[in-house]
């Protein structure tokens, strides 16, 4: 073989590791899959032609080689310990205090991470060179799967580096995506052979094969998530171990966020759950770890589970279906949300007839069809969700969706985000966009009008009684008696529940008036900030995205709202009738709690924890999360548990809910 063939071959080598780094890893490909075919295709002429060129890291390895008679088992140089799991945030967040318990610092900041519904593994590197994969097995050993690991596209043979750790044991997550599975089904459907259920058990039962040929026909891929045995590396933390390897043209497992304490953490979880949806991989639950692996050595582990690492997961629930219509609905900020209406079907207990479709790019992206057969999944809380649609089972050419191009409601031609996913009705007026508005103000979590009910504010609407805000504050009596199931009862307790929530404040007013972005957490933010509303509608995009809890996106559209029309009419409507525009902070309640750090356990009855440690906020005091000496106050509900054994050990102040309450003076 001359030089310029082995050059020629080099390149190539070189070309198609740098394409399936982009595509694998930065999700940025630069050529179609053509044209990387092409690549290959050549890399496999000139191999064949020059069989003695072909090396172990080669991009053809990947087909597979000759079957392996069985599979050997290898000892893990570090064992591979399971995770302990939690199902609802309760625990969640017990285990945060017991962590914290463990070591005496200031800070420990925690990383939030998808928990891949896949088949673990370990994957060792020496010198930069690919030597061995290891299913989890018992945890101490585990079966060599190192023949079908090879075929998986996103798994270099040699790390993209010239300097690599002396050893590098990355452990991750094999797994297959919805989207390829749909295909494989299709071919299984063709070839009149048996179809597979899901893709954790297609990845199982691939993983082990014999046979690397055939496991390399699945397009499984992997994502990396932890450390294993290893000498020189270079990250001292979680984040930087994730880019580390990264660099190295390893797959990192994505939508990694580090905070600074576990209650940030937690509240990420609530985020990351609702847009589980736009994933094309299974997810069975969150992984919360500590960042730093200096603080992991300190909190060390149990027989079977490391104490720094926690998994709060969910059962899931999947049913087929057939999808009989998708209709639009117009929400509060004018975002039209397609709706999957369900041949109904029985799921965790319930029967489910509807599932949201989110937006236009899913529906695409799903490539989701009136009369097919879909797959519905509901997790949790999460509400149900088609995760693919069995093409196998598609009678014959169904037509696409075709989102409408006017607003259902008012007939307003709609617009798309700019560099987002939602298409909306720009009128603010809408009808449809009233309706829900007004719904969401009265709700619990914004002014609380007890008795303003989703019936009651359709005939509202409806019936011209209400087109904004402040007609809710405008109503009499005589005129909600004249309305469906509205007696004089009803309707003066009514007009008093709307008087009453003139004294909210700002953070539940701000979170009432449907700006966009602006929920409970970023309004209690702003209101602690800013004070007053008009403070913050004279603030700046600049101010606004320098806060921590806010960012560009969210700023802008706060600036928008009370520069708009809209806005600042409803904010002056409003203004004209009394609601309260400050912050129900220390001015309005004092300074009573003011250097004090109280921690809430146990079941309260007449509030929630969460309500509880707002008063304490709006008191001067600080809620903490555990129990410890700088605690001065324990208010203590039923099955109060650890906490109020550590407060009494620790001799702190145990208080009940009534008494905290007359603390205050509520």
């Amino acid at each position: 073989m001359n030089s310029d063939v082995q050059a020629q071959i080099s390149v190539l080598r070189e070309q198609i590791r740098h394409h399936d780094r982009l595509y694998y890893t930065e999700a940025a490909p630069e050529i179609s899959d053509l044209e990387y075919d092409r690549l290959m295709q050549k890399l496999v002429s000139l191999e064949e032609e020059h069989p003695e060129s072909v090396t172990a890291d080669s991009p053809t390895q990947r087909v597979g080689e000759q079957p392996v008679p069985h599979l050997v088992q290898f000892e893990h140089r570090l064992p591979m310990l399971s995770i302990d799991n939690v199902y609802d945030l309760d625990e969640l967040q017990k285990f945060g205090d017991r962590t914290k318990e463990l070591v005496e610092l200031e800070s420990l900041p925690w990383t939030v991470e998808l928990k891949i519904d896949g088949v673990a593994v370990s994957i060792v590197y020496e010198e930069g060179a690919f030597v061995r994969a290891l299913t989890r097995g018992n945890g101490v050993v585990g079966d060599d799967i190192s023949h079908n690991v090879k075929t998986l596209a996103d798994v270099p043979l040699r790390l993209v580096t010239d300097d690599p750790p002396e050893v590098l044991e990355v452990r991750g997550e094999i797994y297959m995506a919805n989207s390829d599975l749909v295909q494989l089904n299709q071919q299984q459907a063709k070839k009149g052979e048996p179809l597979y259920k899901n893709t954790r058990n297609v990845t199982a039962g691939s993983i082990r094969l014999l046979d690397p040929r055939i496991c390399a026909q699945r397009r499984l891929r992997l994502f990396c998530h932890g450390v294993g045995h290893c000498v020189g590396l270079r990250a001292n933390n979680h984040a930087a171990f994730l880019k580390e390897i990264k660099s190295y043209g390893l797959p990192a497992t994505p939508l990694v966020q580090t905070f600074p304490d576990f209650k940030s953490a937690v509240e990420h979880c609530e985020t990351l759950v609702e847009n589980l949806h736009e994933l094309d991989f299974e997810v069975d639950g969150l992984v919360l770890k500590v960042s730093e692996f200096a603080q992991r050595e300190m909190l060390g582990a149990r027989s079977k589970s490391p104490r720094w690492l926690i998994a709060y997961k969910w059962e899931k629930y999947e049913a087929t279906t057939r999808l009989n219509a998708i209709n639009v609905q117009v929400g509060k900020t004018g975002a039209i949300t397609p709706v999957a209406e369900l041949e109904p079907v029985q799921l965790a207990g319930t029967t489910v007839s509807r599932a949201s479709l989110h937006n236009a790019e899913e529906i695409q992206r799903k490539d989701v069809r009136v009369g097919d057969c879909v797959v519905v999944e509901k997790a949790g809380k999460i509400i149900p969700h088609i995760v693919r649609v069995e093409k196998h089972e598609r009678p014959h050419e169904l037509p696409p969706f075709l989102f409408p191009e006017r607003c259902p409601e008012c007939d307003t031609d709609v617009t798309k985000d700019e560099g987002g996913v939602f298409i909306r009705c720009p009128n603010y007026d809408c009808p449809a966009q009233l309706k829900e508005r007004i719904r969401y103000f009265a709700s619990r979590n914004a002014m609380d009008i007890e008795g303003l009910g989703d019936k009651l504010v359709e005939q509202l609407v409806s019936g011209g009684l209400v087109t904004c805000y402040g007609d809710l504050y405008r109503l009499t009596a005589d005129q909600l008696s004249n309305l469906e199931r509205m007696g004089k009862k009803s309707s003066d307790n009514l007009i008093q529940a709307v008087e009453t929530s003139k004294t909210r404040g700002l953070e539940k007013l701000l979170t009432a008036m449907s700006i966009r972005h602006v929920g409970n957490t970023v309004a209690a933010t702003l209101g602690r900030r800013f004070g007053t509303l008009d403070r913050l509608a004279s603030a700046t995009v600049e101010e606004l995205s320098s806060i921590h809890e806010v960012g560009d996106a969210i700023a802008q559209s706060v600036v928008d709202f009370f520069e708009s029309d809209h806005g600042q009419r409803d904010v002056a409507d409003l203004r004209s009738i009394g609601v309260s525009m400050d912050a129900l902070g220390q001015q309005e309640l004092g300074d009573l709690l003011l250097g004090k750090t109280l921690v809430v356990t146990g079941t309260l009855n007449r509030h929630s924890r969460d309500e509880i440690q707002e008063l304490i906020r709006q008191n001067g005091g600080k809620a903490g999360s555990s129990v410890s000496k700088k605690t001065d106050f324990l208010v203590a509900g039923e099955k109060a548990g650890s906490k109020l054994t550590k407060a009494k050990d620790l001799g702190i102040k145990i208080i009940t809910e009534d008494e905290f309450l007359q603390m205050i003076g509520t």
